[in-house]
């Protein structure tokens, strides 16, 4: 498919070549115009990018991703027509500089080391910024990048190949390898490229009907899915990738907080205890706004523009490649503001009224899959809410139970119309003399897993006798924010409650436990303030002192799970029923 570029910073009609001709885009860009704010702004950004990259381009420590994309920056600034670098020969020798490094670091097998060994998916990444590189200097065609493009095509072609035989790691991998092999084959056309994305795409997308990826990542669809299916419905001409785009575009409506970031409590993977942003999305928001005519997405996609937060920047590349995406957008449509959604396959439910939010989450891996690794959604928060300014990041629930750790909910369900329901029970064995046909002389047991540790005991062979602790977690909405009944039942153990606030606030009520930022309430209630906004909580449970006990899995390798933030412990013992009550000022 032929590609266009807008390097000439025309205000006529928009190239139509980023999806199949006669798409809803392609009519966009040929009538909408250009969105002239929105182009001013990329090229802001791009602006004040270009003198860190020439401050730190000789940097021996980045990676080639990082090299790569420091090329990507110089290049949008040098080729286009707006630019106040536009053509500037103080540019040249520092791409040269990146571009000479990037092809010394490359292996003879066409890979290169970015944190993994000749890795396929690593390299990828910095052949995607690469195939774009060269894409916007050809279009540019001028002397003084000529042997910048040959190295380019020396480093991409040698790349093709590895890409096209390599394996991957992860699930979006395979669309980061797709996508880049996509562009590959765009420059430099071979079959093996095509069959090889067609390969990975006969998998199938992972996605569920909910439109959230299998790795649950607000990260990975924003960096990573989500462009890449993108690049490959272009580029390949498959334009039935777009509904997976739009459903996962969709369902982060219902994710969005009300200061641009993206709850990520239920993902599988890094951003599952960080704070992730919206502006990742920028493009993807602006291009499915323009195919589908959705006011919604437009609305996101100006929001992030008008909050100018992230490296908007690193987005003219695209826009130079895909002009379309400078048409201006359709009407904004408000989107969802007041709302209870459910995500029924990760067992989430988000619930919004205006600048109060609430997350409820009891879809952990860790009941089907018991360990502590990476891919995993082992994150115990279980409830989140935010009043304005004032944010609640984290309810935590630590019984001292022998040493399992926290409550993890198995599963969410709907109690009733303003009612979630979390459970959970946790069963832990005496284990008792084998039965004499296992028994060994040697005593050489089988060296098997309890449930919390392993040991020369053959321990699915043996009767056992069980304690039990069930819990219990009822989320009922409220006229001004939550109540959360917490019942733990069947066994006597003492139990802590974290409340972890973002930090930048002021407590009233609470006593000061360290210098850690660490308080415990014991009695009436308390409130957390950032400026004017408050979260009232309480009430407190007695003055015992229990710490949050992580599990067996983590104190056996010095883990922890205590959050950033300021902490609020309430403690008690069970059997016990007790009512945290949130409110709104």
């Amino acid at each position: 498919m032929q590609r266009r570029t807008f390097l000439a910073g025309s205000l006529g009609t928009l190239a139509a070549g980023s999806l199949p001709a006669g798409s809803a885009v392609a009519a966009a860009g040929a009538n909408a115009g250009v969105d002239e704010e929105f182009l001013n702004l990329l090229t802001k950004f791009n602006e004040a990018q270009i003198p860190l990259v020439l401050d730190s381009y000789r940097s021996t420590t980045d990676s080639p991703r990082g090299t790569a994309r420091k090329a990507r920056r110089l290049v949008s600034g040098y080729v286009w027509a707006r630019s106040a670098r536009h053509h500037d020969d103080s540019l040249i020798a520092p791409l040269a500089f990146l571009v000479d490094r990037l092809a010394t670091l490359q292996h003879d097998d066409g890979t290169y080391d970015i944190g993994n060994l000749h890795s396929p998916p690593d390299s990828a990444f910095a052949l995607q910024d690469l195939c774009m590189i060269q894409e916007l200097l050809q279009a540019d065609d001028t002397v003084a990048t000529e042997p910048v493009r040959a190295v380019l095509e020396t480093i991409i072609r040698k790349a093709g190949p590895a890409l096209a035989t390599g394996g991957v790691h992860t699930p979006n991998h395979r669309w980061e390898v797709s996508a880049a092999l996509a562009r590959i084959n765009h420059l430099y056309p071979d079959r093996r490229y095509a069959a090889r994305i067609d390969d990975w795409l006969d998998e199938g997308i992972d996605a569920t009907p909910d439109g959230i990826y299998s790795e649950r990542s607000s990260t990975y669809a924003s960096e990573v899915t989500n462009p890449s299916l993108l690049t490959i419905a272009w580029l390949r001409r498959k334009p039935e990738l777009l509904p997976f785009i739009r459903r996962n575009l969709a369902a982060t409506l219902y994710l969005l907080e009300p200061n641009g970031e993206v709850d990520s409590v239920a993902s599988r993977r890094q951003d599952q205890n960080r704070i992730r942003e919206v502006w990742w999305y920028l493009t993807q928001f602006r291009e499915l706004a323009l195919h589908d005519g959705d006011g919604r997405f437009a609305t996101i996609a100006k929001d992030i523009e008008r909050r100018g937060t992230g490296e908007l920047g690193d987005f003219l590349a695209e826009v130079l490649e895909r002009p379309d995406l400078a048409a201006k957008l359709p009407a904004a449509v408000p989107a969802p503001t007041d709302f209870v959604q459910e995500f029924p396959a990760h067992h989430l439910a988000r619930i919004r009224r205006g600048a109060r939010t609430a997350t409820i989450f009891g879809g952990t891996d860790f009941h089907d899959i018991p360990v502590i690794a990476s891919g995993l959604s082992t994150n115990p928060t279980f409830f989140r809410f935010r009043s304005g300014a004032a944010i609640l990041d984290s309810v935590r629930l630590s019984p001292q139970f022998f040493s399992t750790g926290h409550f993890r909910s198995d599963g969410l369900r709907r109690s009733g119309e303003r009612s979630f329901r979390l459970g959970d029970e946790v069963k832990v064995p005496y284990h008792l003399p084998l039965p004499k046909r296992y028994r060994r002389a040697d005593g050489d047991y089988a060296l098997t897993n309890e449930g919390r540790f392993y040991a020369k005991m053959d321990f699915p062979h043996r009767p056992k006798q069980y304690r039990t602790l069930t819990t219990s977690v009822t989320v009922t909405e409220v006229s001004n924010g939550f109540d959360l009944a917490i019942e733990l039942a069947d066994s006597e153990v003492p139990f802590a409650i974290e409340l972890c606030f973002r930090s930048g606030g002021t407590f009233s009520g609470v006593q000061q436990l360290d210098a850690a930022g660490n308080y415990q309430l014991v009695e009436g209630t308390c409130s957390y303030t950032v400026g004017t906004d408050r979260i009232e909580f309480g009430p407190g449970n007695g003055p015992a002192r229990v710490t949050m006990d992580p599990g067996e899995r983590y104190t056996h390798l010095n883990g922890s799970l205590t959050p950033d933030g300021q902490r609020v412990y309430i403690t008690g013992r069970s059997p016990a029923r007790y009512t945290l009550r949130l409110r709104t000022a």
